[in-house]
Order: C-alpha cells, then sequence, then structure tokens
C-alpha cells in the first residue's frame, strides 16, 4: 500500500499490508498535526502534492523494500486541509527484528520527507500563515 490520497489515512490498514509469517517485528509511524510550530500556535495545516507525488513515494518505498531485512513497506499521504491531530503520514513496516524495523520505518519516513513533492502550508493562531518546504 503506497498512496498520496484526500481522505483520512489508516494505521491499522498500513500494519496489515505488511502482514508477513516471517515477521518477528512490525513498525509504524503517524505523523500527527500538531497545535504548534516553534513556538507559534496553529490552527491546521493544508497539503498540496505535485501531480508526481505518489510516483515518488513509491520510488522511496521501493528503495527501503530492496532491503533483505525488509519483508514488507506500507506508506501514505494526506493532501489537502487537516486539522489539529489529522494524521498526515503513516508509514509501516515489517521485518524479522526490531531493529531492522525500527531502523527501515525511520529511513521510510526521513526518505519521505525529504523527497516528497508535497508542501505544506501552516495557519497559526494569529492569523498569519507560511508555507513550508516549498522549492
Amino acid at each position: 500500500m503506497v498512496q498520496v490520497s484526500d481522505v483520512p489515512l489508516d494505521l491499522a490498514a498500513h500494519e496489515a499490508a505488511v502482514a508477513d509469517p516471517r515477521a518477528g517485528a512490525v513498525v509504524s509511524f503517524q505523523g500527527v498535526v500538531r497545535d504548534h510550530d516553534h513556538g507559534r500556535g496553529v490552527t491546521l495545516l493544508e497539503y498540496e502534492g505535485h501531480p508526481t507525488a505518489e510516483a515518488v513515494l513509491r520510488e522511496v518505498a521501493a528503495e527501503i523494500a530492496a532491503d533483505p531485512q525488509v519483508f514488507a513497506v506500507a506508506v501514505s499521504h494526506r493532501v489537502g486541509t487537516l486539522a489539529i491531530g489529522d494524521v498526515a503520514l503513516v508509514a509501516a513496516v515489517s521485518t524479522a527484528h526490531r531493529a531492522a524495523a525500527f531502523a527501515a520505518c525511520a529511513r521510510l519516513v526521513d526518505e519521505a520527507k525529504a523527497r516528497l513533492p508535497i508542501w505544506k502550508r501552516q495557519v497559526f493562531t494569529d492569523g498569519t500563515d507560511e508555507w513550508v518546504n516549498c522549492p
């Protein structure tokens, strides 16, 4: 499961997608919209994605899945308007052992955040806004 979507993301579905009888570890991650950034109150986020975003996310997932220790990978990023507490990114990885699963999931999240052409607009409690990660 790899997708860029404007519908809420389901952690359990991602964990189920990486289920494997060889797996002794499934590590998952949810990136959740928080109510602050650098000392400023945040009211909501808007994510906009380039049309290639899902293809880039598939490339990242394939690179992580190519690790011989990794059995399966699932990752999704949400676009659109998200409220505080909404999930913006979900990732899950299965491996035989926990250390490899934690490392692979961290690589998956870090690479997705670094490479995805998805940009974030933060709206602050004082009415101002700011775009983050824009080229």
